[in-house]
This record gives structure tokens, sequence and C-alpha cells, in this order.
């Protein structure tokens, strides 16, 4: 018998997002549908909130080995979207090396709109095997925030860097206009972490990563992160150096001046990094700013990447706390 219904016209695990701003001058979604493995939720929300927020999920809480995830996020002119997961994006095992998960997404920021993907992290497990895709493309003065990072699997369960292969790219384009037709390439940033040892006497990866069980990479882009991009700029450049130890005694240290709100948070983040051997660094990329880090698990780098974006609060102000919650 035939369904009276017409076919669908999306495939699976295909999405889409587009958020636009209404006549209030808030930010409303237009359209937003999903197909399995994918999933999406955008809870109800007062009309004083700063941004659209929009959940990312999966159903049975991962992917499993072969499931594809094409999404596809357009922020229209001068509307703000806020991205967020509920957890660790699980990767489970694949059958052999040959099935690979693939999720890609790719999102389209209009003159004036911002977007904020401050997600939990990616958790592939034991033999998995995964493909991230990330391209942005952003029109003149358009914003992006983008935290993306990944973990060494279930240590409870011993895993420790014991995936096949994990590959993530992410790229930001700056869209052409009419002075410059052509689009540009800002950052291409790849990440491939690969079992698979070229010759033998190359480190494993789990030996490679120097007992780092989380890595990660925070982009930020346009004039909404202009002062959270010169935060991290400043508060690299203020990390101590070689040579610059401080050897006066604890009590010569605090007869000293004293100490403003700002050195007093930088001292006690700096004492954090330090226990939880948490390095990191931050570069401007084609005005872009690239941050990297790497913390011990990831509770540390939670607390962490959290520590510096509640310190600074562009992301609270322009998006809302709901932004934050996968990084508190």
């Amino acid at each position: 018998m035939d369904s009276p219904f017409p076919r669908s016209s999306s495939a699976a695990g295909e999405g889409r997002i587009v958020i636009r701003l209404l006549p209030e001058g808030i930010s409303g979604l237009q359209a937003l549908s999903y197909q399995y493995p994918l999933k999406l939720v955008s809870p109800t929300r007062p009309s004083e909130t700063k941004s659209v927020l929009v959940f990312l999920l999966s159903f049975g809480g991962g992917l499993v080995g072969g499931d594809i995830v094409n999404l596809s996020v357009d922020v229209q002119t001068g509307a703000k979207l806020a991205l967020v997961t509920q957890g660790h994006t699980k990767i489970f095992k694949s059958a052999t090396p040959d099935v690979v998960t693939r999720q890609t997404m790719r999102v389209q920021i209009a003159a004036d709109a911002a977007l904020c993907l401050l997600p939990d992290p990616v958790q592939p497990f034991a033999s998995s095997v995964y493909e991230q895709v990330q391209i942005f493309r952003l029109a003149r003065n358009a914003s992006l925030c983008l935290l993306d990072w990944v973990t060494q699997g279930r240590t409870a369960r011993g895993e420790n860097w014991s995936f096949v292969r994990w590959l993530g790219r992410n790229e930001v384009w700056a869209l052409g206009d009419a002075s410059t037709e052509r689009d540009r390439l800002l950052v291409r940033d790849s990440v491939i972490l690969d079992n698979n040892r070229a010759h033998p006497q190359l480190p494993s990866l789990r030996e490679s990563m120097h007992s780092v069980g989380v890595i990660g990479t925070l982009l930020l882009r346009g004039p909404l992160m202009k002062s959270l991009g010169e935060f991290f700029l400043g508060e690299f450049a203020a990390l101590p150096r070689l040579g610059a130890r401080d050897f006066r005694s604890d009590d010569a240290k605090a007869a000293a001046a004293p100490l403003s709100p700002r050195e007093k948070w930088r001292a006690e983040r700096l004492r954090m990094e330090r226990e939880n051997k948490l390095l990191w660094s931050a570069a401007n990329v084609r005005g872009c700013v690239v941050v990297k880090f790497g913390a011990l698990d990831v509770e540390a780098g939670r607390s962490w990447v959290g520590s510096m974006l509640l310190e600074e609060g562009s992301v609270s102000r322009h998006f809302g706390d709901h932004s934050l919650m996968c990084v508190r």
C-alpha cells in the first residue's frame, strides 16, 4: 500500500538548522530538521535569551561504526546561535578499520551574525575509526567561537588513545564581497591521530601523547570575539618564561604590592595549570585567534576553558549563560 504522505527529501543522518532575526530583534528558529542517527533539540526559551540554543545529539548516546552525519547550519543576518551537547560524543568501535564513522558540518554565517559552538569533547572508543570535517564560511562582521576537543577514550575501561584513527579538520573561510569576489581561506586546522605507525621505531600514539588525556582547539573570529581573542593572546604573553622564576619566599611575596583581582585570578589559574600539567598556546592567524591546549583529563581541560571564558565574559554577554553549559 502506498503511503499517503510525501516521500522525505532528506537522507539518513542529514540535518538542517536555519536561524533568523525576528522582528522583535531576537533570534529565532526558521527551520530545524534531522534524520537518524542525528537528533537536534531546541528547548523553549524566554524572549530575553540572547541566542537560540540547539542541542546536537545522537540516538543511543553515540555514533555506531559506519554512521554518517551531515549537518548544514545557516545563521542569517544579525542572528545568534549557540550549539551545545548533552555529554561526550561517543564513537563506538568499528567492525573493521575500513568502516569509518563520519560527521560533516557546513556552516554559513551572514553579516553581523554569530555562532558559538562549545560542545562536550568527542570520546572515541577502542577500535573506532572516525573522521570529522567542520567548514565555516563567514561574511563580513560575522563572528565565530568554536571549541573542538577529543579525549583518550574510556579511562575506566583502561582505554588510552586506543582507537584506530581519529581525523579532524576545521576550516574558516571569509566570504567574498563586491570588492573581492573569491572566498578566502583563513585557517585550515587538521589533526590526525593514527595508531598505525609508519615505522616500528617510531613511538606509538599513546607514547607520543606523553600522558595527556585530552587535546583541543579553540578558534575565535569576528567583532564579537575580538575582546576574547585579545584576552587569550594577552594571557599567553603573560605566561612565565624561562628565567622568570620568582625565588622570593612566600612571606616576601605576600609583603609585596597587593595583587589586583585579575592578578589573583591569574596566579590561581597558573597554579592549576601546573598541577594538571596543562599546556597551551595562542596565536593570531589571518585575523583568527587559534588556541591549542592539552590536559591530563577532561575535567582539567573543561575547568581551564571554562575559567578563561567566564573570566573574560564575552561569550556569556553575547550568547547567554546557556552557551557555556558544556565547559562549566
